[in-house]
């Protein structure tokens, strides 16, 4: 099917600006239109709609039959949450690869769940490790589980998930995905990549809004883990069974961010799923990084470990560069971007999703020209580490 062009927002036509943030981002005017109405969350048609959305999340992981999806209310933090602890037994390990703030968030999640763990750390700019993978699981047969971030936003790194499972299958452990700034831009396939679980969030790639976030399950997976879970409300057998049987959540859904999730699918499916998705992302990121460059400044990572979400830049070196007037000047021109998260650098962060096309990503880029014009910034190199 060729990719349809959807409608392109105008942060004029309603005043806000542009997010170019890994999430809340900018949403289509349809995506917002959805969120209009009332609906009762034991509705016939909510009861579908939110039916229909299941399925096609399952679909774009390649994961319908032997996977079903199962939404969390909450941030995509609880979506996280409720994976770790409804699929790693109390009587199991988790080896956490780190390379970044949300693989510790998931080392500090076990902590609270009471879960054994273990770490295989690297900086926030390397990849994890796939050798030392390799000897851990050799090592440590007590490990059941080995949890990644396929995409880890501190950097923007795009981590090796696909060989990643590979080896963890070759030992016979499981695969616990951490998804979510990549889910729906980024080809993950659960025909070929061997995961347990994988979790996303609806406000990211697929360009919903914040409210929930939901998890692709094994299906035999999630039917031994009745009981495992270390929280009522964030055990997903538990939450799938009421699904399965009633077709209602346990608890008070999101309805309006769940409505508006299944029209930001329709418009996903429009632009092509995945590819012509993540086609997009990666024309923004292009022309976010060249015009960047362009200008003297330097990406902490190199496009082959770059994915086309989110773009950490070194702070530059120049004095007169001060990020919190560099940041409120963008915003008064309509662009938001986000600090930095890094513990290697002085850093910020400038997102390449959303309802975003290269056209506003090059406004953007001349914002920055004009911004850094106005503060007297010549020196764009990267600040020296102190």
């Amino acid at each position: 099917m060729a990719n349809t062009r959807l409608p392109v927002p105008a942060a004029s036509e309603s005043g806000d600006p542009l997010l170019l943030t890994p999430g809340p981002l900018t949403t289509s005017n349809t995506v917002k239109t959805a969120m209009l109405h009332d609906w009762g969350s034991r509705d016939a048609e909510f009861i579908r709609i939110n039916k229909e959305m299941r399925e096609r999340i399952a679909e774009a992981a390649g994961a319908t039959g032997m996977h079903v999806t199962v939404p969390m209310q909450g941030s995509g933090t609880f979506a996280v949450e409720a994976m770790i602890g409804t699929f790693v037994p109390r009587d199991g390990k988790l080896l956490i690869l780190i390379n970044g703030s949300y693989g510790q968030r998931a080392k500090k999640i076990c902590q609270y769940a009471g879960r054994a763990h273990a770490a295989l750390e690297t900086p926030e700019d390397t990849p994890p490790d796939i050798g030392k993978l390799d000897a851990a699981l050799k090592a440590d047969k007590a490990i059941t589980h080995v949890f990644v971030v396929h995409c880890e936003t501190t950097s923007g790194i795009l981590n090796p998930v696909a060989e990643i499972a590979r080896v963890v299958k070759s030992h016979g452990r499981r695969l616990l995905v951490d998804s979510m700034s990549a889910f729906g831009a980024i080809p993950i396939d659960a025909r070929e990549v061997a995961f347990e679980a994988l979790a996303s969030s609806s406000n990211k790639c697929l360009e919903g809004v914040p409210g929930f976030g939901f998890i692709v399950c094994a299906k035999d997976a999630l039917e031994k883990a009745k009981g495992n879970a270390h929280a009522l409300s964030l055990d997903l057998h538990d939450q799938w069974q009421a699904l399965e049987n009633t077709g209602q959540y346990r608890f008070t859904p999101p309805i309006h961010a769940i409505v508006a999730l299944h029209k930001a699918i329709e418009e996903f499916i429009a632009e092509g799923g995945v590819q012509g998705r993540g086609q997009r992302y990666r024309d923004n990121c292009k022309a976010l990084v060249d015009g960047m460059r362009a200008m003297g400044f330097e990406t902490l990572l190199p496009d082959r470990l770059q994915a086309p979400i989110i773009v950490t830049f070194h702070m530059p070196r120049d004095p007169k560069f001060h990020f919190q007037t560099f940041y409120d000047r963008l915003k008064d021109r309509g662009y938001v971007i986000y600090p930095g998260k890094l513990t290697v650098a002085d850093s910020f962060r400038i997102g390449c999703i959303g309802r975003l096309y290269p056209e506003h990503i090059m406004g953007a880029v001349e914002a920055v020209r004009e911004t850094i014009a106005e503060l007297g910034v010549t020196q764009c190199g990267a600040r020296k580490a102190a």
